[in-house]
C-alpha cells in the first residue's frame, strides 16, 4: 500500500471564531450559511441545528437590518455553534451584533463608509475580541477596480483584498481572515495563490455562486481540492444552490478525500457492473442515509464481486465483497462472516455502529486519540 501523502500546509496566523481555531495548525474548519429569513428565529435556529447535526464548525447568518440584528441576538441565545454575521454598508448593524454575542464579522471595510465608521467597527471588534472576515467577491468589486481591469480578474480580486487589509493594518488590527471568491474556477485558483504569498492571515476558501448541487460540488471540489493540496486554505465553505446541510457534507467529503479531516463514514464502493452479486448502488445509497449521524471516522468498503472486493475489504474498517451464494464481510481487515443479500444493509449498519461504539470506548479509556 502506498504511504499516506501528508500535505504541507501554509503557515498562517491563528485566529479564533468562538471556540473554533482557524489557521495555524488547527484542522481546516467547514462552514455553511443559513438561507432562512433571519427574522424568522425559529426557522433559522432549526436550520442551524440541522447544520450542527451534519458536523458544521461555523455558521454564517445574514444580518441586513437592525430588525435582523435583534433576531440574531435571539438566535445566539439558542445555539452553541460559532456564528458569523454577514454585514454590508451599515456600520451600526456591526456594532449591534457585537453586543449580541457574534463570533466573527464578515464585512468589507471599504463599503462601511467614512473613516470614523470603519474605525468604530474595528475598535468594537478589538474591544470584544471579535475577528473579522474580509470577503471579496468577483461580483461586487469596487467600481474603480472594474474600470481599471475592465472585468473581474484574479489581480482585481487580490488588489481589492489588499486594500481592505491595508485599512485593518492602519488601525493595528490583525485578527482577520480573507476570502477572494469567484464563480470561475481558474480565477479562484489564481487569486488565492497570489494572495497566499502576500499575507500571513488565514484564508477562507470558496467558489462563489458555484451552482446547483451537482455542478457546484464539481467546481468546488476542483478548485478547493487543488488549493488544499498545495497547502492553501484554513477554512472552507461550499456555496451550493441546495440545502445548506449538503454544503457541510460536501465540505467534509473534500477534506476526507485529502486526509485533512476524518469525520464520518467514508464509503468505498464500486460503480457496479454485471458481475455484481447484489444491487451495489441501492445498498450504498441506503447505507449513506442511515449512517449520516456518525461523526467518527470509519472506512466502509462495499464491493459487488470477488475481483476487487477482497483487496478493498481488507483495507477498510468494515468491508463486504459480493459472492455466491452469500456475500463475505470483513472486520478490521479479517474475514468475518457470510451475509445474505436480504440482510446486507442491516448487517453492515450493525457492524459499523459496533465499530463506532468500540472506538468511543477505547477513546474514553485513552487507548486511541480522537479521529480529528
Amino acid at each position: 500500500m502506498e504511504p499516506e501523502v501528508k500535505i504541507e500546509r501554509r503557515k498562517t496566523r491563528q485566529i479564533f471564531v468562538g471556540k473554533v481555531p482557524v489557521g495555524g495548525d488547527a484542522p481546516i474548519s467547514v462552514q455553511s450559511m443559513t438561507n432562512t429569513e433571519t427574522c424568522d428565529v425559529d426557522a433559522t435556529v432549526g436550520q442551524i441545528q440541522r447544520l450542527q447535526d451534519a458536523g458544521v464548525d461555523i455558521v454564517r447568518v445574514s444580518v441586513p437590518s437592525m430588525e435582523a440584528a435583534d433576531a440574531f441576538g435571539e438566535i445566539r441565545k439558542r445555539v452553541d455553534v460559532p456564528l458569523v454575521a454577514d454585514i454590508h454598508y451599515d456600520y451600526k448593524i456591526a456594532l449591534a451584533v457585537a453586543e449580541r454575542g457574534v463570533d466573527c464579522l464578515r464585512i468589507n471595510p471599504g463599503n462601511i463608509g467614512r473613516e470614523d465608521r470603519i474605525k468604530a467597527v474595528i475598535q468594537c471588534a478589538k474591544d470584544n475580541g471579535i475577528p473579522i472576515r474580509i470577503g471579496v467577491n468577483a461580483g461586487s468589486l469596487e467600481k474603480e477596480l472594474q474600470r481599471k481591469y475592465g472585468e473581474p480578474t484574479s489581480d482585481a480580486l487580490v488588489e481589492s483584498a489588499l486594500r481592505h487589509v491595508d485599512i485593518l493594518d492602519r488601525h493595528d488590527f490583525q485578527d482577520f481572515k480573507v476570502s477572494v471568491k469567484a464563480s470561475n474556477v481558474f480565477m479562484t485558483l489564481q487569486a488565492y495563490r497570489k494572495l497566499s504569498q502576500q499575507i500571513e492571515q488565514p484564508l477562507h476558501l470558496g467558489v462563489t455562486e458555484a451552482g446547483t448541487f451537482r455542478s457546484g460540488t464539481v467546481k468546488s471540489a476542483v478548485a478547493l481540492g487543488s488549493l488544499l493540496m498545495e497547502g492553501i486554505g484554513d477554512t472552507i465553505r461550499i456555496s451550493l444552490a441546495a440545502d445548506p446541510v449538503e454544503e457541510v457534507r460536501v465540505g467534509f467529503d473534500i477534506l476526507k478525500s485529502l486526509n485533512l479531516r476524518k469525520k464520518g463514514v467514508n464509503i468505498i464502493a464500486c460503480p457496479s457492473c454485471s458481475r455484481q452479486n447484489f444491487d451495489v448502488i441501492k445498498t450504498v445509497n441506503e447505507l449513506e442515509a442511515r449512517l449520516e449521524d456518525i461523526n467518527e471516522s470509519v472506512d466502509l468498503a462495499v464491493i459487488g464481486c470477488l475481483v476487487n472486493g477482497p483487496g478493498e475489504a481488507r483495507e477498510a474498517d468494515v468491508g463486504l465483497t459480493g459472492g455466491t451464494p452469500n456475500n463475505l464481510s470483513y472486520l478490521d481487515g479479517e474475514k468475518s462472516h457470510h451475509v445474505t443479500k436480504e440482510d446486507l444493509v442491516d448487517e453492515l449498519e450493525r457492524m459499523v455502529r459496533a465499530k463506532v461504539k468500540k472506538q468511543r470506548e477505547d477513546e474514553a479509556k485513552g487507548i486511541i486519540a480522537r479521529s480529528e
